[in-house]
């Protein structure tokens, strides 16, 4: 037994999304008339303040974090064979590769096979490394700029400080550091990626 009555308008969107016209008005409007805009799958417009967009027949809203969902969520199926994800070591090769452990498998074989395993593990350490210079430069830049000219003592008592990090300096060592090494690896990435394409 339904606990909830249908209503005229749900039977027609029902029946709208069926036969593939969902863009259609449910309700029959009299004496007012607006401009109509008819949107195709995929496309996306700003109604008010809100993003819309057509997934699948359903107009839905469009969230700024649905970037960052795509990069950060795994995905159910592999997008490689539409195979499910569910091994234990399928969640790391995902976040690495955008792919499940047996397609990354099957792609460092053929890599060996061809000779190119050796520079394909080199760059995988070369962008980390330079993944490791954001995050240790982006950790340093937060330190120094926390203040730091008080202290609460066990004892419940506050502590003023005199003296300190020159902010200003240590900012700019720390820049300058970071970009040398970051130029270092992006050279040497460039380098192992001529080497690939010459051979």
């Amino acid at each position: 037994m339904l606990k909830k009555e249908f209503k005229r308008k749900d039977v027609n969107r029902a029946r709208n999304l069926i036969m593939g016209n969902s863009g259609d008005s449910t309700n029959t409007q009299i004496g007012y008339n607006t401009k109509q805009t008819d949107y195709k799958e995929g496309d996306v417009w700003t109604e008010g303040r809100k993003t819309w967009t057509i997934k699948n027949g359903i107009k839905q809203t469009v969230s700024k974090l649905d970037v960052i969902k795509k990069e950060v969520f795994m995905p159910l199926s592999c997008p490689c064979y539409s195979k499910i994800m569910k091994k234990r070591l399928d969640n790391p090769n995902y976040k690495i590769h955008k792919k499940c452990h047996d397609c990354v498998i099957e792609f460092e074989h053929k890599l060996r096979i061809r000779g190119e395993y050796d520079n394909y593990k080199k760059k995988l350490v070369t962008k980390n490394s330079l993944d490791i210079v954001n995050e240790m430069e982006s950790y340093l830049l937060d330190a120094i700029n926390t203040s730091n000219s008080g202290f609460v003592s066990e004892d419940g008592v506050i502590e003023k400080w005199a003296g300190g990090v020159n902010k200003k300096e240590w900012t700019q060592k720390i820049k300058e550091a970071s970009k040398t090494r970051r130029e270092h690896l992006e050279k040497e990435l460039n380098d192992k990626e001529g080497t690939k394409r010459t051979n």
